[in-house]
């Protein structure tokens, strides 16, 4: 009796449990892109409930749901979240299709710089980097010029080891090949590149968009090589306060303070303070010279954006910049400047800046954007004076029209340009007294269309057209092809042209002190380019939610007209002319990045180029030019959120430096070389977070197993001991057995070694 009644419970129980398993519902369908793609790996989850994630064919399933109402969301990185209602019904399969549409806040970033108009990075037919803040917080630096060392393709080159002065290379190239903008104009150029760049507060960046190979359709002389446009931001979203104070044991002191005011109906206001103080000399390779030169300089920047009549943009910026700095022996002081007595290397530099946009009140799309940038440098090298002057005014009106699937920009340029100097580069050749200061008249014109075929293949074509005074006409043509056969691909081939005319005098101001007679031998012509550029991108998007970003790049880029200096053919002249021949930079670069949902994220860049020149039919690599470069950085984030690390790196393949003639014993290559740095956060709360870390780990210098100084002649900078013979060639004797001058240019990386430093951020939002 007991048996029977247990078969009979046990078999209430599972008609129980058959009649409420088939009570539930199910839930599939498939999830699709913007490009009516499958799209795997999308997390589908229902009031926190139920879930599930889409396979590789974008189909999904999700069983056993009890019978209800639910909030469905999607998730996935670089995808916009839907949020909807579903009923699941018992005994039921419902099918759900899925559209998701990209996210312009997340991966897909807006960048303007390829094209002059706001587009997403992923639709831009001209590839552009893009590097934020966050980036550049991981290795805090006191100003632009260091922040770059962690970009793949692009380096911070030190050019002299007094006074510490640098440009920025991209895929090898000197710096005045790369033209740097602050919201899309050209205000550091020439003259600038050499002081200027330490001076851009870091608190006013937005972001930083870099484009690699020429440019001159649409930007015009200077970039040639590539360009790096500096978006400062928007007065309307920056925070009400932010500060950033740094300190480091090497007695580096830097400040950044930036302050947002509402005016009510009239404008947003930007204020952005930089200071920057280094004042505690170092001579840690003994040879009586400061490893870094001191300098005490502060950078003013502020932003007006108006408020007007439907959301047209007006806006207002200005910079000014100071900076004292000296570099030298280290017994120098400011009473010795000038003076062949104690050497040193004293730079005073003045530098203002005004830079606007203006929406016309038109119908059309038609933006007039403006620019004036005055630099005034006194300096003195050793009891050599060098003082210049230089300004440059820039307007442009552009006329943006959408006529079915042509996108027509137009536009129209004008750049003055004012130099004078203390130099024979200035002189009228009447009397010392007499200057007759350079002047460079560049009216320009530019015309581009973007032809959207469908959302897979993209053309651009650009042709530019400049009238310089000097060198008469000169067009520069551009075409660019992107095809996107998937949303997470892109292909994009670039062939362009680029030009410069170059100032010689602002480039190689050092040399041109009037201890020699310049000349140049023949009508200089503009230096062109032609580029090649293949690129290719690929965004991978992983189970758990993770994501990869990939692209591989390669360029083939040839120069006619380079212009160089000889030193050599008469060492009283410096002489000018065009290269007899030509130039070319080739290379591949490899970058990725990977993120994943543990709070841990890697980059990884590595560059291998060749950029080498021809005349007469001989060959030589390029002087302070790597054949590979390399970077990667590691981040983790502690899931508190509280706690952080970044870890940052670069390496660098021997550059070919410049020596003194057959005798000099220093090495015609650098050894492979790395600054490594490491750094901790703890973010306190969302306004307040402190930050500290150790710079260049491996304590790596140029001068550390170097038989011979890295400055020649150190202890000798006046040359007072040097034998000269009547043709100006040093003679070599007992106390210079190697015929060598005082030479502070045998330079191609910092002197500082491992240095601790701290800091603290404050935001209010």
């Amino acid at each position: 009796m007991l048996k029977l009644s247990l078969q009979f419970l046990v078999g209430i129980l599972l008609m129980l449990s058959s009649q409420l398993q088939a009570q539930h519902g199910t839930l599939s369908g498939i999830i699709t892109n913007e490009l009516n793609e499958p799209q795997p790996y999308v997390h589908i989850i229902l009031s926190d409930q139920y879930g599930g994630i889409s396979d590789i064919d974008g189909s999904f399933v999700i069983s056993e749901i009890t019978p209800g109402t639910y909030e469905l969301k999607t998730s996935i990185l670089g995808y916009q979240q839907i949020k909807q209602n579903v009923s699941i019904q018992a005994n039921e399969e419902q099918r759900l299709n899925l559209s998701l549409q990209a996210d312009l806040n997340t991966l897909d970033e807006v960048v303007v710089t390829g094209t002059l108009k706001a587009v997403r990075r992923s639709d831009s037919p001209v590839p552009v980097d893009v590097y934020t803040p966050a980036f550049f917080k991981k290795n805090p630096t006191a100003n632009v010029y260091e922040a770059l060392q962690n970009v793949n393709g692009v380096r911070p080159n030190l050019n002299c080891q007094v006074c510490n002065t640098g440009d920025i290379q991209i895929n090898g190239l000197d710096g005045p090949y790369t033209l740097v903008l602050i919201d899309g104009m050209p205000i550091v150029s020439s003259l600038a590149t050499v002081y200027g760049l330490s001076g851009i507060p870091n608190a006013m960046i937005e972001r930083m968009e870099i484009v690699k190979g020429p440019a001159s359709s649409l930007y015009g002389s200077e970039a040639i090589g590539g360009l790096i446009n500096i978006i400062t931001k928007d007065a309307s979203k920056a925070p009400v306060l932010s500060l950033d104070l740094m300190g480091t044991s090497w007695a580096e002191y830097n400040a950044d303070v930036a302050l947002k005011l509402n005016m009510g109906q009239v404008a947003d206001v930007f204020t952005g303070v930089n200071y920057f103080n280094y004042s505690n000399p170092q001579d840690r390779n003994n040879d009586n010279f400061t490893d870094l030169a001191i300098q005490d300089r502060i950078s003013i920047f502020q932003k007006w954006n108006f408020k007007r009549k439907d959301n047209r943009l007006f806006s207002l910026a200005a910079r000014y910049f100071h900076e004292d700095r000296w570099g030298g022996e280290l017994d120098w002081t400011p009473e010795f400047r000038g003076t062949d007595q104690i050497y040193g290397e004293s730079i005073f530099t003045d530098r203002f800046e005004l830079l606007g946009q203006y929406q016309l009140p038109t119908v059309n799309n038609m933006m007039l954007t403006f620019s004036y940038n005055s630099h005034r440098q006194d300096s003195f090298y050793g009891d050599e004076p060098y003082v210049a002057d230089q300004e440059i005014a820039f307007t442009q009106l552009t006329w943006n029209k959408q006529l079915d699937n042509h996108d027509l920009l137009i536009g129209s340029s004008f750049r003055y340009t004012y130099y004078d100097d203390n130099t024979t580069a200035t002189s009228s050749g009447i009397n010392d007294d007499d200057n007759d200061p350079d002047q460079i008249y560049l009216p320009g014109i530019f015309v581009q269309d973007e032809i959207v075929f469908n959302p897979k293949h993209t053309l651009l074509l650009g042709l530019r057209y400049d009238y310089n005074d000097d060198h008469g006409s000169v067009f520069t043509p551009r075409v660019a092809y992107k095809w996107s056969p998937s949303t997470t691909d892109n292909f994009r081939i670039n062939v362009g042209t680029g030009f410069r005319v170059v100032s010689l005098f602002t480039e190689d101001h050092a040399a041109l002190t009037g201890s020699r007679d310049v000349v140049v031998a023949e009508e200089l012509l503009p230096e062109q380019s032609i580029n090649v550029n293949l690129n290719y991108t690929k965004r991978l998007y992983m189970a758990n939610g993770g994501s990869a970003n990939i692209e591989l790049s390669s360029w083939f880029t040839r120069f006619s007209n380079i212009i160089l200096p000889d030193y050599d053919s008469n060492p009283n002249q410096i002489i000018y002319d065009n290269l007899d021949g030509h130039a070319i930079t080739k290379g591949l670069s490899l970058s990725g990045d990977l993120t994943l949902p543990s709070g841990l994220s890697f980059n990884l860049g590595a560059t291998l180029m060749d950029v080498s020149t021809t005349e007469n039919g001989v060959t030589q690599r390029q002087i302070l030019t790597e054949r590979f470069a390399g970077n990667w950085s590691a981040s983790y984030k502690l899931p508190n959120g509280k706690w952080s690390v970044d870890y940052t790196a670069n390496l660098y393949g021997p550059l070919r430096l410049p020596l003194l003639g057959e005798l000099d014993p220093r090495p015609e290559f650098s050894p492979w070389w790395s600054i490594q740095n490491i750094q901790l956060t703890h973010r306190l709360n969302d306004a307040l977070e402190f930050y500290g870390g150790i710079k260049n780990l491996l304590d790596w210098t140029p001068w550390k197993n170097l038989e011979q100084p890295i400055i020649a002649r150190s202890f000798d900078p006046f040359d007072s001991e040097v034998s000269f013979n009547p043709a100006g060639e040093v003679i070599p004797t007992s106390n210079n057995p190697f015929a060598l001058t005082f030479d502070p240019e045998y330079v191609y990386a910092p002197n500082q070694g491992r240095r601790l430093f701290f800091g603290i951020r404050y935001t209010l939002n």
